[in-house]
């Protein structure tokens, strides 16, 4: 089984390295928003290592990194809505995916506090991605809202795969996660540089 997982990341991560390419479907509004963190390997990736490292980590980060990346990430959103400009937002993001696995896959147990500040400090970049991407003629509080509720949705995912660590030989199949998470990062940072 961990083999399919890890064939079907990097699989995904050969595909678009990111979801920055307009709305799938001419969705809109509040489905747009639910959309683009999931459709999106980077985004998706990033977010489910957020979910598994905090669920590595135990309390309070379980819960402390889940709720800090989605809060950041509204604010990060809103500077995307307002064309602020955030110069290498893309590498930032995939940075986070390599940064994040390898947190996973290495047993990174820093303090609290600066696991924390990581987290946030990806979560401004993804926001920015997902805000800056609203479409025209679009709700920007449904916009949103929807690609909040997917980050959770995905961070809670995350966390459910982090509870593997239960199972004897458990954190060993969680590093390895974070491991394939890592290499998905290094092919998106590939192909971001025109690999």
């Amino acid at each position: 089984m961990l083999r399919v997982l890890v064939a079907a990341i990097l699989v995904l991560a050969a595909g678009d390295a990111a979801a920055h390419t307009g709305q799938p479907g001419g969705t809109t509004g509040f489905v747009a928003g639910l959309l683009h963190p999931i459709t999106g390997i980077d985004h998706l990736l990033a977010m489910l290592a957020v979910g598994m490292w905090g669920a590595q980590l135990g309390m309070p980060a379980l819960w402390m990194l889940p709720v800090a990346f989605p809060i950041v990430m509204a604010f990060g959103g809103a500077l995307g809505i307002l064309g602020v400009p955030l110069p290498h937002a893309e590498t930032a993001i995939v940075l986070s995916v390599v940064l994040l696995g390898a947190a996973i896959a290495w047993g990174r147990r820093p303090p609290l506090a600066l696991a924390a500040a990581l987290v946030a400090f990806f979560a401004i970049f993804h926001g920015h991605a997902h805000g800056a991407e609203l479409p025209q003629q679009a709700s920007a509080v449904a916009y949103s809202a929807g690609f909040v509720l997917a980050t959770g949705s995905i961070h809670l995912t995350g966390i459910g795969i982090g509870f593997v660590t239960r199972l004897p030989r458990g954190d060993g199949l969680l590093r390895v996660g974070g491991a394939a998470i890592t290499l998905a990062g290094f092919v998106l940072a590939w192909r971001l540089a025109g690999g």
